[in-house]
């Protein structure tokens, strides 16, 4: 590696973002030269081994692997940066400054600070920062599906492309299969819908349960979507939405959550 040109790897299962977050980084640092592009942990591993490159991009959550786990393997031989749609892998460890991390959406304020603090540690001929069970514990807390913090934005395909969502712009979740239908508004408070790659009861589990909830197997809804419900016959009722046509089913289990309304 040269103080010139520095070179890099950059790892997520989408590749949209992959694509935008090279762009972002063309503009906050030229001299980087992106040698990898990986879709997963594994293979994040592999092109590591086969390019060495000085710093690492790795998204946290990817199939097979996760981002920890990469990170983990590639230990100290290069600056770890972990990106992330989920704040809770940012309360502690990286706030003490002992791993560097980026949010999604990437923005580019906060890509520069990342990258004056790596090249400083590059000219200063710093080893890269890791900690074994620091890196221990955010992968078991993955395994565990622990959160610290509410989910703020989830990752939707929209057609040919990948959106980033802000969750307080969700009115309902519809599981399906393996996947799960969102219901959400764009900017003009247009309803819209995109698919997660993940099923309903695993992203529900992130949600802020003051804002939304689960009112049948397969439906998760925002309570500041809900205009009013009408109960049916063997202890069901009907969720109408606020500047929607869906009305979503409350299932018996859940029926609970309304008797004050």
């Amino acid at each position: 590696m040269t103080a010139e040109r520095p070179t890099a790897l950059i790892a997520d299962d989408e590749p949209l973002l992959r694509d935008a977050l090279e762009r972002l980084l063309a503009k906050a640092w030229p001299e980087l030269t992106v040698v990898a592009r990986a879709r997963n942990g594994r293979e994040a591993i592999e092109l590591f081994e086969a390019h060495r490159p000085d710093i690492c991009f790795v998204d946290v959550q990817m199939p097979g692997k996760t981002g920890v786990e990469a990170a983990s393997e590639i230990g100290r031989r290069a600056h770890v940066v972990f990106v992330t749609a989920y704040d809770q892998y940012a309360v502690e460890a990286f706030a003490q400054g002992v791993l560097d991390y980026l949010v999604k959406p990437v923005e580019l304020p906060r890509l520069t600070d990342t990258v004056a603090r790596i090249k400083e540690r590059l000219r200063s001929a710093l080893p890269a920062t890791n900690t074994e069970a620091l890196l221990a514990e955010l992968a078991a807390s993955l395994g565990r599906g622990e959160t610290t913090a509410p989910l703020r934005w989830v990752r939707a395909s929209v057609g040919d492309t990948v959106r980033l969502i802000a969750v307080e712009d969700i009115d309902f979740l519809r599981s399906a299969q393996k996947y799960t239908l969102v219901a959400w508004r764009d900017d003009a408070g247009k309803p819209r819908e995109a698919v997660i790659r993940m099923p309903l009861k695993d992203i529900s589990v992130q949600l802020d349960a003051a804002q939304f909830a689960q009112v049948h197997r397969a439906v998760v809804v925002n309570l500041r979507s809900i205009h009013h419900m009408t109960r049916g016959a063997s202890e069901t009722g009907d969720i109408h939405l606020k500047g929607r046509d869906e009305v979503l089913p409350v299932s018996r289990s859940y029926l609970h959550l309304f008797r004050q309304m």
